[in-house]
């Protein structure tokens, strides 16, 4: 099967399969996405939209959360991953959003990189959710799934996988791409134990012919 041939039925698949594919996190606007997303950070969606509503009701604006200190956030996130880095990185983003980008939320990605907390992959899903850009953010789900299936070849970072994804995927998709593989990683494609059995595109996946499908034989 050639890459192209991998793509395509991958798309057509996922098209079928996951055709209103959204992110999870719960949010109202861009701000709102943009903490979401920073919380996230090797932290599961699940426990962000537990903590998220009472951090907006008592931040509903960056302005707001511009005058916090982080140990008042803290008291909010707490039960997140990393809480004091978030916590500073939250307030900080929020003054330079003030400061500098008149608390409107940039929709340049290099632009969006110069906020405390924000990385190449925020910044692309920013840009792709709440801007409707064609980026295609690469977290650990993204990163494991595109090595597995065979899409990426000899990928060492996740800039190196956006690269190669980037490359062969119609610009159109790539926002919606970016769901349909973290959910796939999320809830099939999982770390520690695949759920090879229950994939649907398991006969497209470089490790499934050589693990997976060795076993069961």
């Amino acid at each position: 099967m050639t890459q192209k041939e991998r793509y395509e039925k991958l798309i057509a698949y996922f098209e079928e399969a996951l055709p209103t594919a959204q992110t999870e996190l719960e949010y109202a606007n861009a701000y709102q996405l943009l903490v979401a997303v920073i919380l996230s950070a090797q932290c599961t969606d699940k426990r962000v939209n537990m903590v998220t509503p009472a951090l907006f009701k008592a931040y509903p604006t960056v302005q707001d959360m511009a005058k916090a200190t982080p140990d008042e956030i803290f008291s909010y996130i707490h039960s997140v991953s990393y809480p004091n880095n978030k916590s500073r990185h939250l307030a900080g983003m929020a003054r330079k959003l003030v400061e500098d980008f008149g608390g409107e939320v940039p929709d340049d990605i290099d632009e969006l990189q110069t906020l405390p907390g924000v990385g190449r992959k925020t910044a692309n899903v920013i840009a792709s959710v709440v801007f409707h850009m064609p980026a295609l953010a690469v977290d650990t789900h993204v990163f494991r799934v595109a090595n597995r299936i065979g899409l990426t070849r000899n990928s060492k970072t996740p800039l190196q996988t956006e690269k190669e994804l980037v490359k062969h995927i119609p610009e159109e998709k790539l926002a919606i791409a970016h769901h349909w593989l973290i959910l796939h990683g999320r809830y099939v494609c999982q770390a520690r134990k695949p759920h090879c059995a229950e994939c649907g595109i398991a006969e497209l996946c470089n490790m499934y012919k050589k693990q997976c499908k060795t076993a069961a034989e």
